[in-house]
């Protein structure tokens, strides 16, 4: 990528195997899949399919063209059409997934990271409970 403002695209050449490339897309200017980016991106990487086999290509990557053809104000179908005339050789130019642009979970922080602050509320309520329970009893 010589000359590219933006270190995080990468060009990537798929060979179109018998299934195909072997990964699902999501967006469009018809179909937002991100809030305010109207892009296309990788949804699902198939098991075994080009995509999988050469190992760059990421579910949640953004993909800027198709064998040149500049993806940006593309209704969904239309870049799906586009991929099934692509031909046997497919060039993908590729923004990389940031995680501050994906909506829902990313994988960079663990799920269980955010579930510590209701386990400190939830032992100082059942420590309560048990505060509660004690004097009660010694009350008898």
């Amino acid at each position: 990528m010589n000359g590219s403002l933006h270190s995080d695209v990468v060009d990537i050449k798929l060979k179109r195997g018998p299934a195909g490339l072997g990964f699902n897309i999501v967006g469009g200017v018809d179909q937002q899949y991100v809030v305010n980016d109207s892009g296309i991106y990788v949804s699902k990487i198939k098991e075994d399919g080009a995509a999988a086999l050469d190992g760059r290509l990421q579910e949640g990557d953004k993909i800027l063209a198709i064998n040149g053809v500049v993806l940006e104000d593309q209704t969904h179908k239309a870049t799906v059409d586009l991929f099934r005339t692509s031909g046997e050789d497919v060039e993908l130019r590729v923004l990389k997934k940031s995680p501050r642009h994906m909506n829902g979970p990313t994988g960079s922080q663990p799920d269980h990271q955010s579930s510590l602050p209701y386990l400190g509320i939830l032992a100082a309520l059942v420590g309560a409970a048990a505060t509660v329970a004690f004097i009660y009893m010694r009350r008898k």
